[in-house]
Order: C-alpha cells, then structure tokens, then sequence
C-alpha cells in the first residue's frame, strides 16, 4: 500500500481507496488470530516433538489390529533366511475354520515363513519353488497349539534357587513387571513343549499379586539369535526403543490380574484388600487418561501454550492402555465371589476382560460373565486339575461343556508346570471325555486362545497368509496318546529323526462321549459338589453283552473271556450261573460291550489323608522327621514310624471319584516332605468308614522313606541314616525291612542316589543272609539303571509315569515318543523290572496328586500306546493293579479280587465309563 504526501513533520491522509484497504487488512489479520486491533502479535511455540505428539495424540483410540498390508505379506515377519518351502501332501487338515468343524483333505505349501495354499494346490505355483515334499499319508494335521497361560521361562525347568522369576513380591500392585525380563532361553520345558505339538505360549507372571505384571506371547522355536526378545510373537512397538510408528494400529499386550486366595496369602490381606488395591490403581490410571485426553483436545486443536510435556507416567502406562482397549486382561480368578467382583471392576472402569484364569467356579455363574463390560470373558481351564485348595474345591470335569453350552467361549490351558504344557492337547482330550463337543475340543487349545490374546490374525488356523505353525499327528489329536509326528514353526521342522509308535486304526477318529448328561445336570443342581456315593447292591447283578473279562493270574493280568454275560451274587462273581437262576429283584445291567476286569490300585498319592491339599484343617498333617531341626515329641520313645491307618479319611470327593474312575484301593504312606515318612495303609475307596466290613485291606503295608538332595541334610546323611536303621534296626518294622518280611520303598527320583540304594540293598542282604524287598517310587532316571535294577531285584513304581524335568533330580528323565524311542516305563519292563504306576500330578508332589487318581486307567492306556507294542494292555494293566500290590507288600488277592465294569468299551477305553464297581471282599456291587 502507498501513502501519499508522506512529508515530515505534516499528518498522513489516506485517500478512500487507502482507507478501506486498510481496513480489510486489519479485519482480516483479527479473523486470522493476530489480534492486530487488540494486542500486539505473539507467536506460539511448538515443542520440538510436537509432530510425534499430535501423531500420538491421533493415535489416541485407535485399537489393536494388524496393519492393512498383513493379509497380503508374502513373507513372515520371523521368517529365517535359508528355510527350503514344504509341501505337505495327503493331509487330513482340521483348520480351525467354521468354529472347528471346518475339515479339509488335500495338501498344504508353506514358503519364507507363511502358509501360501492349501487343499488343492496348482502345479504351476509349486513349479515356482524348489520345495520338500513331505507325504503325511492321510494323517491328522492340525495348526499348532496355543498355550494361553503358561511359565516357560520364567519358572524355568529344572528349577533350581536362581532360575524362579515368576512372582514378584514387591508389592501388591505390579502393572511395570514384564515376564520378558526373565524369558530364560535355556528352559528345557521348550522342547518338551513343542513335542507336545505347543507352538505359541502367552508368558504370564506368576499370581502372587493382585497385578503381577506384563505378559507376552512367544513362539517356542530356538532362534539363531538365541535371546528372549527374539522370541517375542508380535511384541509391542517400541519394546526394545524402537521408535513406534503412530500411523499403524498398536498391537495387543497382556496384563496379569489375580483375585482370591493368592494375593491375600502373599500379602496377609483380604479379598477386599486385594479389590481395593486393584481399584485404586485404575482410579490413579483413570485420571491419567483423563489427563491425556484434555492434553490432546488441546494440541490438535493447535493450542499449545502452557500445555507442557505429554502427561504420562511409565508404571502406568500399561493401565491406561487398558482403559484405552489396548491391553487385554487376563485374570486368575476361581470362585463366584472373585469372577463377580472382577466383573464390577470391568464395569466401574469401563474394560473388558480377555478370559478368566483358573475360573473352577465360572460354570456355576455363566450369566455373571455375560454381564462383563464389552464382551464376556473366555474361561481358562483345567479338566480335572482341583481341590487342592479351597477355591479349586466346587471344580467340575463337567466345566467346560457347560459353559460352551451357554454360549461362552472355552480354553484348556497349562499353567505349566502345574500341568505340563507338553500335555495340553490331553486336557483338550479330557474336556471332551466329559461333554465337550469335538470341535470345540480342538478349538480350546488351538483357535479359541488365538483369538484371546489378539493373534488369530496369523496363528491358530491353517489358512493362506497364516504363519506355518504346523502339528502332524499319528492319530487324531483326540485319541488317547495322540503324539507330533512333526511340528512346523515359522515352516521349518522342529523334530529331528522323531520317534513314532504305531496306533491302531481306531485312533484316527475322535472318541464319541460318553453320556454323563445326569452328572453333568447334578452338578449345577447341588452347585459342584453333587453326591457322589454309589448305589449299594448286595443281592444278584447281572452284567450283559460284555466284550471282554480280564483276571489277575500268577503271572500279571490276562485275558479270560470274551463276549457272553456275568452274574454277580453278594460281590461273587458266579461263572456258572445262568440268566435262568435270576432273582427276583435282580438287577440287569447292559454294558453295549463294556467290559470287566481287575479294578486298578493308586500309589504314590496322598489319597485318604487329605481332603484339600492346602488347607490343614482338612488333612492329617506332615509327619515328624527325626533328620530336621524338629524335636521329636519324647512321649513318642523309640516309635518314629507313623502308621497311616490311624490318620485315615474316608468318603473325601477325590476318594469317590477315583473309585468312579474305576480305582478300587489305595495305599497311602503319612504324608510330608522329609527323609522318614512312615508305614502305609491299603484301603477300600468305596468304604464309608474305617470301621466298615472291607474298609481296611491291609494296615501295614510297607515301609516309606524319601531320599533327595533339596532335604535340609545331606544326601549321604540319609544313606547313613537308612544304613543303620537296616542294620542296627531300632524299630521293629525296620527290621522286618531288613530281613525281607516287608517292602522298604524309597521315593527318589535321582539315579545316583538310586545307584546308592543298590549298593546299600546288597549290603543289607550280604549282612543279613535274606533278600530285601525294595521299591523305589517316582524314579524319574530309573531308566538309567533298568539292567542294574532288574538284576538286583528292585522294582519300580513311576510316578508320575510321564516324567518331566521338575528339578536337578529328574533333569536325565526320559521323554518318551517322539522325542525317544521309549518311555521310562518301556525301557524298564524290558529288562525285567515289575513296574508300577502311579498319578501324573503335580511336580511329582504326592500332596498335589490326589486329582490324577481317578485318570490313572488313562494313564496305563497310555503307556501301552506308547510303546508301540512291547508293553501289552494285560501288562498296562497289570502295571495299575497287581504290580502295585506285589511291589507295596499286599499278597494276591484271589476270590477278593476286586472289579471295575465299564460300558461302551472296555478300561482302557476314552469311549468306555465306569459304571459299577464288584467288590467281593465287601459283598456288594456299587453302581454309579
């Protein structure tokens, strides 16, 4: 603009034209924001970042997703350089597709990482690639399992004192803990794992806390790099200072909740200490969110003065991500008062729950889950795994069924190791035993998970694009026994050379169900404990259409009939008597061809002692050690054996539902984990009481001693100890020991401290001129010494009978197919060894064990399948029930043999149900 006239010292005059120009200029400039008319101009300053903040701000409330491209990757993320593509051929393909009842047969191509085709594949895609061609011959072939709550890692295995970093106790609120800052990589449980078919695990901080921290998913393939951080499936942006790109969706992270009895316990609060503290954390988290939010109202709305730093705090973040849909939740929580409380949380802060973990009571409230804010949570559960403290107390193996029946979604998870991860698929097999549809069985472990922790994007499926997570199976991955043939992560083979087992033919079709529909209506009917006492027969039972009798013999358990009907009288069975000499009130029984034979007997459990393994008021207790700091009572004089008989329950749930798993007996020693535990008892699980006709088979059975290096004296201490009780007896059931009257069974599991009872066994003889008795129970390396332990007369009772790497004493267990030719048990029978078997457990623990019982013919069953052959089903057989017997001092029992009858296939069937059980030495015929 020109001004004209301008002459010092005279006023400026504007012509019209000047003026009016002026005037938009002014106006325009206060439309703009310069405030020309009001106040000199003033500039805002930018923060140097402000570019990233108004992108995070942007960012804000995008959820969790793969980026756009994902679907179209030709090659995996994890993908290692030098990985030949594979064709399987001649697949039966279970996709996980169609809620799991999708089916294909056909092949499937798996190049740089990803699943490129399947079903039908053109000769003109595989000409394009120089590939393996592996030819599966019609095999079950599934994507790999899922394992959504697990410890690999952080509880590595074996534990030893520097190598348990599950839990912090730091405090009861722990949002910053990440379970990535413990991974070990040298865990043997990772190759156990993947043999088992595992080929994804969500890593979880242990439950100590009410917030234990952060949790991450893993592939269990070694890496070249060989560090934790490259196990990571999918990590979240910026974990390892990387900058994070705000233009993609966020991926998922996992944070660890735990409710009830485990934080108070940590903590010697409350349940109501524990959701005060988890509520105030999301309040404190909540106001940080609402920080942010004001803060980017502002800066995307250009307002930056005064704003200051983004608010954030790094020990919540992970909270406010909650707030913000970003992290999923997943929660240890058992009972109805914890799963409700948990879901008054999600509502009062506005999350939703991922799944709920453990949840033994979430069957019983299924309309509580439903009111969970967003969604309702998934249940992650055991099968049978419960009661070993009062929260696991209402558990039912009916759970799963349940809950898929109202609709919710069901996993079958780990907690590995409390069930070892490599056995997940037989929790999957064990929910479907007791109602839960095939598919969906499958689902629990493979898909369902995927989807819970955000992944089914890439794994838990076998679809084009998918990473090549692949499980070959040699039977259908619902038959008992099924084991990997092959297992695939990222499209590259994990078995070397594995060892496979032939199966019968039966075994590649998923069992049927058997029908539990009245259990299963009871249970909700009596709130998980309904009544479990049979019903009492003692007059004539008559058993129909059976397709096979087995008897015990001199020689083990055989074979004595097949086909035609059994009359029982008064628990005597009665071979000669025909359906014409029926009484009057006679009971028929049709087993559509069950089956009858030597009901099984347990060992190596606390069975009888305890009704709740963590609660004291409900067991015996732990017996004095006289090799602990502990003073033994003097009132006790010379007598330092307890006798078990004298601390015995009868009619505890897990007595009554082994005895409906067809478990006749058991022989319990007094429980405790110290060097002397006591002499044990063989008793009726059928019994009501002590004083009861048959309660009581045997009072003394044997004697019982445990020798291990984590006792608080040495192991020498203990063999000098054990020496001078054998040869210098100052009681008198050591003395029968030493002369042979009566068993000495030592639970051990290390094979030198096994080497030294050899030793000491022939010592003992050499002294005494008699051959001890001596079994040895749990030997998770007794393998080592098969030759040595079958020439010295020494049996066996492994338990549990499929060993795993607990600790630095069972470190040399044999893993068994596919990973060895062998299991334990094969190579022990082989050179002569009477094996026995005893519950599969918990880390061995016979206080934990109690729930395995009533699985034990599962578990003989396996152990036949698995040898491909060298052990029969009589000698399976003979492993659950008589062996137990001649190895723990109990004489045949002949006419007082003991009966278990199942319908619908015989006892070592997963479509067969126990349905009665004859007792001779009783009279009676106990019915279920």
């Amino acid at each position: 603009m020109k001004v004209s006239g301008a002459v010092p010292g005279h006023r400026w005059r504007l012509g019209r034209s000047e003026l009016l120009a002026l005037i938009v200029l002014v106006l325009g400039a206060n439309l703009l924001g310069l405030n020309f008319l009001h106040k000199p101009q003033r500039f805002t300053k930018l923060p140097l970042n402000y570019e990233t903040t108004l992108a995070r701000c942007r960012a804000l409330h995008v959820k969790p997703a793969p980026p756009p491209s994902f679907c179209t990757r030709k090659e995996s993320d994890r993908f290692q350089p030098g990985t030949r593509p594979v064709l399987l051929k001649n697949a039966t393909i279970w996709t996980g597709g169609v809620d799991g009842l999708e089916v294909l047969k056909g092949d499937i191509f798996m190049n740089r990482g990803i699943i490129v085709a399947t079903g039908v594949i053109t000769k003109s895609l595989l000409d394009a690639y120089e590939h393996d061609v592996v030819d599966v011959e019609g095999a079950w072939v599934t994507p790999g399992i899922v394992d959504v709550h697990a410890h690999l890692g952080v509880g590595a295995s074996p534990q030893l004192d520097g190598a348990d970093d599950a839990n912090s106790i730091k405090g009861l609120v722990l949002p910053w803990m990440r379970s990535v800052d413990a991974i070990n990589t040298h865990d043997e449980g990772y190759a156990l794992a993947v043999a088992g078919g595992v080929t994804t695990s969500l890593i979880l901080p242990g439950s100590a806390d009410a917030m234990g921290g952060q949790a991450f998913a893993i592939k269990l393939r070694p890496t070249e790099e060989r560090s934790s951080s490259s196990l990571l499936l999918e990590p979240p942006f910026g974990l390892n200072g990387s900058d994070i790109d705000y233009s993609l969706p966020p991926r998922w992270r996992h944070m660890k909740h735990a409710c009830g009895e485990n934080p108070a316990r940590v903590y010697g609060g409350t349940r109501m200490d524990t959701v005060w503290s988890v509520r105030k954390a999301y309040d404190d988290a909540r106001k940080i969110k609402i920080a942010q939010d004001k803060y980017c109202e502002q800066a995307l709305g250009g307002r930056w003065t005064g704003l200051g730093e983004f608010p954030a705090e790094l020990a919540s973040e992970a909270l406010v991500d909650i707030l913000r849909g970003k992290t999923k939740v997943q929660t240890h929580c058992y009972e109805a008062v914890d799963l409700d409380a948990f879901i008054r949380l999600s509502n009062e802060f506005q999350f939703p729950v991922a799944s709920f973990h453990h949840a033994h009571e979430s069957y019983l409230v299924p309309e509580v889950l439903k009111h969970g804010y967003g969604s309702p949570p998934a249940s992650a559960i055991f099968s049978t795994f419960s009661r070993y403290k009062r929260e696991a107390y209402r558990h039912s193996e009916f759970a799963a069924g349940i809950l898929a029946n109202n609709g919710l979604k069901v996993i079958m998870k780990s907690d590995h190791p409390a069930i070892v991860s490599r056995y997940l698929i037989h929790e999957a097999r064990i929910a479907h035993y007791y109602g839960l549809e095939n598919h969906l069985a499958l689902a629990s472990v493979i898909s369902t998970p995927a989807e819970i922790i955000g992944l089914d994007h890439r794994v838990g499926f076998i679809k084009p694009g998918y990473d090549a997570d692949i499980v070959v199976w040699d039977s259908h991955p619902l038959a008992l026994a099924a084991t990997p043939t092959q297992v695939y992560i990222d499209g590259i083979a994990q078995l070397t050379n594995p060892h496979i087992a032939k199966k019968p033919a039966s075994q590649q079709h998923a069992p049927k169900t058997p029908n539990f529909d009245k259990e299963r209506m009871d249970t909700i009917k009596y709130e998980g404990l309904p009544p479990l006492e049979p019903t009492r027969v003692y007059g004539t039972v008559l058993f129909r259409n059976i397709s096979s009798f087995w008897m015990p013999g001199e020689t083990g358990v055989h074979l004595a009939q097949t086909g035609g009907n059994v009359l029982v009288r008064a628990g005597v069975i009665d071979w000669a008597a025909s359906d014409a000499e029926l009484d009057e009130d006679a009971v028929i029984v049709d087993l559509h061809g069950g089956s009858i034979s030597p009901a099984l007997v347990s060992a190596g459990s606390t069975m009888g002692l305890q009704e709740i393994a963590m609660e004291s008021s409900t067991a015996d207790g732990a017996v004095f050690d006289p090799l602990s700091m502990m003073e033994l009572p003097s009132i006790l004089g010379d007598q330092f054996l307890m006798r078990a008989v004298d601390g015995l329950q009868f009619g505890t749930r897990d007595a009554l539902l082994a005895y409906r798993g067809g478990v006749a007996s058991a022989i319990s020693a007094p429980a405790g984990s110290s060097f002397l535990q006591g002499l044990s008892v063989s008793f009726s699980l059928g019994a009501r009481h002590k004083l009861e006709k048959g309660a009581i088979l045997q009072d003394v059975t044997a004697v019982h001693v445990s020798l291990s290096s984590q006792f608080a004296s040495s192991v020498s201490t203990q063999i000098a100890v054990l020496r001078r009780l054998l040869l210098e007896p100052r009681d008198s059931s050591f003395r029968q020991a030493s002369h042979g009257s009566i068993p000495l069974v030592v639970t051990v599991h290390s094979a030198d401290i096994i080497s030294s009872l050899i030793q000491l066994k022939q010592e003992v003889e050499s002294k005494r001129g008699s051959t001890m008795k001596m079994t040895i129970m749990g030997a998770a390396e007794a393998h080592l010494l098969a030759a040595e332990l079958g020439a010295a007369g020494v049996g066996v009772i492994q338990a549990p009978p499929r060993s795993y790497p607990y600790d630095w004493e069972h470190r040399r267990m044999l893993a068994g197919p596919p990973l060895t030719a062998q299991s334990s048990a094969a190579v022990l029978a082989s050179h002569n060894v009477t094996v026995g078997l005893g519950p599969q457990g918990i880390n061995a623990m016979a206080a934990m064990s109690n729930w395995a019982v009533r699985s034990l013919r599962f578990d003989m069953a396996w152990v036949a399948l698995e040898s491909g052959g060298s052990i029969s089903n009589e000698a399976a057989l003979s492993m659950a029930s008589s062996n137990i017997q001649k190895l723990l001092g109990i004489p045949p029992t002949g006419a007082n043999t003991e009966y278990a009858v199942t319908a619908g296939g015989d006892i070592f069937s997963l479509e067969a149900k126990v349905v009665a059980m004859v007792s001779p030495r009783r009279g009676v015929v106990d019915l279920f």
